[in-house]
């Protein structure tokens, strides 16, 4: 009889939960992006945003929290309810390159949050001043050889997906590239336009300057040619087998967010990613779409980690 009514009562005081789950969303769901408004993830977030808000029948709010290199606003979803009204638009930056860059992080990047997908990746291009006597992969690497140390690449800061695939390349070709670290993407470009900086591994940003013929695109970091370039060769076809850098954007929870409510919201984007529409403003944006499972994501995340770990120790890439 005791052992009945226990389970009577476990049942009745998890039917108001599964009811709500079988309701989600009944209320806002804000989207925290840990960067700036007007940037690459705030661009992917509104159109995810958009399109839940129409699919799913409630707002869904993209909320910028920035600060502190994108943790403040990581670590804030890390501590919310898990109960799927609190998503995080993240970064390779905050997720792969920071557990081994900073001593300690206010978050786990694996244990901390519920991968639901990984939207989206930035295939970093390797781009010159066109002052750069190179006009393919092959003559750069002839150029870099022949004058050590002697040409700069810039970045968005130290640590960033930019400077690592810098590193990553100096490491695997035997190159001795000089980084030089801005604070911002904005002014490491605005350099490299005015010929003060000869070369950038970037993304979206570079996109419309290369189709204006002001730098001049020489391979891709990705895995393999991007959507939005096609044309472009990668680094791992041009004789460097494996190399990838790519920058990605995926959609967490925090952990302990109901599977129901994971595969919803799955289900809703990867269908989002899907819609002819959204994918043409995205890849135009520079956006190379992916749409994973939460599986495949959370083992993508966990094979970045060890990734990005050996090229920062074998760099010695320390926090300024």
């Amino acid at each position: 009889m005791l052992t009945s009514r226990f389970v009577a009562i476990c049942l009745l005081s998890a039917a108001p939960f599964a009811i709500a789950q079988s309701r989600y969303p009944d209320r806002p769901v804000r989207i925290i992006v840990p960067y700036t408004a007007g940037g690459s993830a705030d661009t992917l977030a509104r159109a995810t945003a958009e399109r839940l808000s129409v699919t799913l029948g409630q707002s869904f709010i993209v909320d910028n929290r920035t600060g502190g290199a994108g943790n403040i606003g990581t670590e804030l979803v890390a501590r919310a309810t898990p109960d799927g009204y609190t998503l995080l638009l993240g970064f390779i930056g905050n997720l792969a390159i920071g557990p081994s860059y900073y001593a300690k992080l206010p978050f786990d990047a694996v244990k901390d949050f519920a991968p639901i997908t990984e939207l989206a990746g930035v295939h970093n291009l390797l781009v010159v001043h066109p002052a750069v006597p190179a006009r393919d992969f092959r003559e750069f690497l002839v150029y870099v050889k022949a004058n050590p140390r002697k040409l700069n690449f810039s970045s968005a800061g130290v640590a960033s997906a930019g400077h690592l695939a810098g590193e990553l390349l100096n490491a695997a070709g035997g190159l001795e590239m000089v980084h030089v670290p801005y604070k911002g993407g904005s002014q490491a470009l605005t350099d490299l336009l005015g010929g003060h900086i000869q070369a950038m591994f970037s993304g979206g940003s570079v996109l419309p300057h290369v189709r204006t013929g002001k730098l001049l695109a020489l391979a891709s970091c990705g895995a393999k040619r991007s959507a939005v370039m096609p044309e472009v060769p990668t680094i791992a076809e041009s004789g460097f087998p494996g190399f990838e850098a790519t920058g990605w954007f995926g959609l967490l929870a925090p952990a302990g967010t109901p599977k129901p409510v994971i595969a919803r919201i799955y289900a809703e984007t990867t269908d989002m990613l899907r819609t002819p529409a959204i994918r043409d403003r995205l890849r135009h944006a520079g956006f190379d779409l992916v749409g994973s499972t939460p599986d495949q994501f959370a083992a993508y995340i966990r094979s970045e980690i060890a990734k990005w770990s050996k090229v920062v120790k074998a760099a010695g890439v320390k926090p300024e």
